[in-house]
């Protein structure tokens, strides 16, 4: 029984710490929604806007891993701007097979309006932590993203 102590020990301040995590990201969720406003917009949604915004024209499955959405979830979201008329899918020039996701005008004008103040939200959010403690947690979400793509 002593032999299970550590065990115990360690299993506890895992899922103690995983607990702690989930609630800052849960917090922060909730921070970046609520700017969002009368925006229509979800936060996939956002951050579609967002990646195309700041990346340029993307394939599907490139949005994908930058937003952290599985591909049949995308295709709804991607849908959805559409039918809003905030981003288009176009066939790529270099690859006629592959669909890619634009912004239109309307697109770029509301993520260009939405940015900032989210921007600003997710500062102050972040404030709570100095400089020094941003990068250290940045440096270990990092680590702890990269256990499972080696």
């Amino acid at each position: 029984m002593a032999d299970d102590q550590p065990h115990r020990s360690r299993e506890r301040l895992a899922l103690n710490t995983y607990v702690k995590l989930m609630r800052a990201a849960n917090s922060a969720r909730n921070v970046a929604a609520h700017h969002l406003g009368d925006s229509g917009l979800t936060l996939t949604q956002f951050a579609v806007l967002e990646a195309l915004y700041h990346l340029g024209p993307m394939s599907l499955s490139d949005i994908a891993q930058k937003v952290l959405t599985t591909g049949g979830n995308l295709t709804m979201v991607v849908g959805n701007l559409e039918k809003q008329g905030l981003a288009r899918r176009q066939h790529c020039p270099e690859d006629r097979r592959v669909l890619i996701v634009v912004l239109t005008a309307k697109g770029k004008s509301v993520i260009k309006a939405l940015f900032p103040q989210h921007a600003a939200a997710i500062v102050e959010f972040m404030s709570t932590l100095d400089p020094d403690e941003q990068k250290f947690l940045g440096d270990l979400c990092r680590k702890l993203g990269q256990q499972l793509t080696g």
